[in-house]
């Protein structure tokens, strides 16, 4: 096998995706809109904060395996840099916008800010269709757009990192390339890597193991033990099933999962680990499991529990879903999936929701950390990451909760408070470079 990895899988991490696909920067500014109200924001820094600081457009030839040259077109966006290098994914997907980059970058500045890592935001992609790509000709692809933007890339000034259909295998070629241009290694200037070429242990389950340290800290704010609460998890995959399993091992009973077949429900209780292993059996899927009874996905979102975790795609959660839900607590590990019109519902029938931007950060913590760990060239155990994972999340969902009671407000909107006020903040005591 010439390739370790299959490049055709998803990344394991993805980072908020859009809410309206049909103007995601607008959705993005809505939120971003809101929180500078009630900080107040200098109408200057608005200015500055609300736009990227710079956008890199290039074209990138490969050679196709019919020996013929395809032209693609990629994208970086850098929202900011103010707290640090920028950081983001790199995604790979035929419907890849521009406008969508920039919302993307801007919710990863907010992002890196509530979770109090020292990084700006970014985000870059290719319009390509990866599955209609060979191997080889997605090694060319990526060598190419790292080559072209070899002066934007750096461990100092803008990391990539994994996103829609990218993995490990794609960042570990453009570890390569930047280096064997920079006529050094540089294990720094990507994370979400191999751990072979330092990458770190732990970053496979930080998204879902962030979902769970979230989770519990919210039921504590109402004052529920974990092993009285009931938990639906709608996705099965890397975020939902290690959320499902982490929950499970705290306590929780969770009575329902799902993926894009159907969900399963047993009131009793699931037993994750069994869930797990059908599904690795079962070409991935949940499918034909036998051990509960089926409910639509739908059906899993307005199950009677105390937790829900919406873990699978963008806008499940809509006005008419929202009034009949019955969780009194959401966890959003996916990335977006409350629609913009749901969340006065949800707020009006009192449920407690963990954003996105709070609750999947897991994932972009633990690349801090890989990232500090090749700065250093030491590398932490799996049990060191993990415990600073859990006290990073856990300051977090608390720095949150208390802006949003500060301000009267939804945790959605304290956690962009939270984030615009600490890079507004940077910016003002930087000031700006005449």
């Amino acid at each position: 096998m010439p390739f370790k990895f299959d490049v055709h899988d998803r990344s394991v991490y993805r980072e908020p995706a859009p809410i309206d696909q049909d103007s995601p920067f607008q959705s993005m500014m809505e939120r971003f809109d809101v929180a500078a109200e009630i900080l107040e924001l200098n109408p200057g820094f608005y200015e500055y904060l609300c736009r990227p600081a710079r956008v890199f457009m290039t074209s990138v030839p490969v050679v196709m395996d019919t020996g013929h040259v395809k032209v693609f077109d990629g994208i970086r966006v850098i929202h900011n840099n103010v707290l640090g290098p920028s950081k983001g994914g790199i995604r790979y997907a035929p419907d890849v916008t521009l406008s969508e980059v920039k919302a993307l970058a801007a919710w990863m500045t907010w992002k890196c800010a509530v979770v109090d890592v020292p990084f700006g935001g970014a985000k870059g992609g290719v319009v390509c269709n990866p599955r209609e790509m060979s191997p080889g000709e997605l090694e060319r692809l990526t060598r190419r757009y790292t080559s072209d933007l070899f002066n934007v890339f750096g461990p100092d000034r803008d990391i990539p990192a994994p996103d829609m259909n990218t993995n490990e295998q794609i960042m570990a070629w453009i570890l390569d390339t930047y280096s064997m241009h920079s006529r050094r290694t540089e294990n720094a200037v990507v994370t979400g890597k191999p751990v072979a070429l330092g990458g770190s242990e732990g970053r496979h389950e930080a998204t879902g193991r962030g979902v769970m340290t979230v989770t519990l800290a919210a039921l504590e704010q109402i004052d529920r033990s974990p092993k009285d609460c009931t938990v639906a998890v709608q996705g099965f995959g890397n975020v939902g099933s290690v959320a499902a399993q982490l929950l499970q091992e705290q306590g929780c009973t969770v009575v329902a999962v799902s993926d894009v077949t159907g969900g399963y429900y047993n009131a009793d209780g699931l037993d994750i680990p069994a869930v797990q292993q059908y599904v690795k059996e079962n070409g991935g899927a949940l499918e034909g499991y036998t051990e509960a009874t089926h409910v639509t996905n739908e059906e899993l979102l307005t199950l009677d529990v105390d937790v829900l975790v919406p873990a699978a795609k963008e806008d499940q959660i809509t006005k008419s879903i929202a009034k009949d839900m019955k969780a009194r607590v959401v966890v959003e590990g996916a990335n977006g999936p409350t629609v913009p019109a749901a969340d006065d519902i949800l707020n009006e029938k009192g449920v407690l929701v963990v954003p996105d931007i709070l609750a999947n950060a897991g994932g972009v913590t633990v690349s801090y950390f890989e990232w500090v760990q090749d700065r250093q060239g030491y590398f932490w155990s799996l049990k060191r990451v993990n415990k600073r994972l859990k006290r990073t999340m856990t300051d977090a969902f608390n720095r949150v909760y208390e802006t949003a009671e500060k301000h009267d407000t939804s945790l959605r909107i304290g956690a962009y408070v939270v984030g615009v006020s600490k890079v507004a903040e940077a910016l003002r005591l930087r000031g700006i470079y005449a």
